[in-house]
């Protein structure tokens, strides 16, 4: 059975990779940060070099781009790689998610709308219902959607031609899509966090399009506090923006950088309280671990899947902490980043 996280239990978390309220209703400052052609893309060198290859061959046999399938970590940029793809390929994109398509009729009003080498943009994909998903695969196959008419013995199937599309389908849980499904996608791209040297680069291209000036140094400090997450990047470049305002600053420097992090409880290395207040119940109530999930979930009032898919994955990722068949431990590295001692040791 799928798990999915309440979306009020982090929110509000500003080191959260998910997309926030603020985001939601802010889409315009939103989509402007957004690149829009590959060359202006940041980071994922690999993916970019092999896309242009096949919009390249795609452009020059005058066909539609087969079938894509981008995942990883959210906010890496697979909504913003979808609408470069649509961009570079000089054709419409559309953009849905998987939850959203809850009828067979709600994906033939949209397949059936679709121009051209129009691209379809799933989010979510691992969330459509298997219903959908039957429909989808004679879509993307044969360009083709079988509609059933009518109902018990006079009920008759008739054929719909489609234009030809491509299907950009998104999602950070690759494992949880069917087989099938994932065997009609054409290209198949992971896309990877980012390196504190492109995620400044990305801080610094989004302050010139915010109007604020950034200095390397500065935009550096935001960058090793994003957790390898460029939505998380910008997120923390717009809150240091705020800060650097208020104090009438024009530019934001490294000091100005951190002083601003440290107000909103943000350490060297993204970590922020609630991630804090994990680790150091772990060392001091119950001396490194191990320690149950649905303990630990007690102790500090969370729920066990919200740990486990909003916490635990960034700090496992840095070995802090560790998942064994006995519990939840803190490694060495989080002890001496913390500043405590391993009990027993020198």
């Amino acid at each position: 059975m799928q798990k999915d996280t309440p979306e009020f239990e982090f929110k509000n978390r500003i080191i959260e990779p998910a997309k926030n309220e603020e985001e939601m209703d802010d889409r315009e400052t939103e989509f402007s940060l957004r690149p829009k052609t590959l060359d202006e893309y940041i980071g994922q060198e690999r993916i970019k070099d092999n896309l242009k290859i096949f919009i390249n061959a795609a452009q020059k046999r005058k066909e539609s781009l087969d079938h894509c399938l981008f995942y990883g970590p959210p906010g890496v940029g697979k909504t913003t790689l979808a609408g470069i793809v649509a961009n570079e390929m000089g054709v419409n994109i559309r953009i849905t998610s998987g939850p959203a398509i809850e009828r067979p009729g709600d994906l033939a009003s949209i397949l059936t709308n679709l121009g051209e080498n129009d691209v379809l943009f799933i989010d979510e994909i691992h969330r459509m219902s298997h219903n959908i998903e039957e429909i989808l695969y004679p879509a993307m196959e044969d360009f083709g959607l079988d509609i059933i008419i009518g109902k018990g013995p006079s009920a008759r199937s008739i054929r719909l031609d489609l234009p030809k599309f491509t299907l950009i389908g998104a999602t950070t849980r690759a494992g949880q899509l069917s087989a099938p499904l994932r065997d009609r996608f054409g290209v198949v791209l992971k896309l990877e966090l980012y390196d504190v040297l492109s995620l400044t680069r990305i801080v610094q291209r989004s302050s010139r399009i915010l109007g604020i000036a950034c200095e390397e140094e500065g935009a550096a400090e935001i960058a090793a506090r994003s957790r390898g997450t460029p939505r998380i990047a910008n997120r923390l470049l717009k809150r240091v923006r705020d800060f650097a305002q208020c104090d009438n600053f024009s530019v934001i420097t490294r000091d100005i950088a951190d002083r601003a992090l440290k107000k909103l409880e943000i350490d060297k290395i993204g970590l922020d309280e609630t991630d804090h207040k994990i680790l150091k119940l772990i060392i001091k109530n119950y001396a490194g671990g191990p320690v149950g999930l649905e303990t630990l979930a007690a102790a500090i009032g969370e729920e066990t899947v919200t740990i486990e898919d909003v916490y635990e994955p960034y700090l496992m990722q840095i070995g802090f902490l560790s998942r064994t068949p006995r519990g939840r431990c803190v490694t060495d590295l989080c002890y001496k980043h913390l500043g405590f001692e391993r009990p027993g040791t020198d």
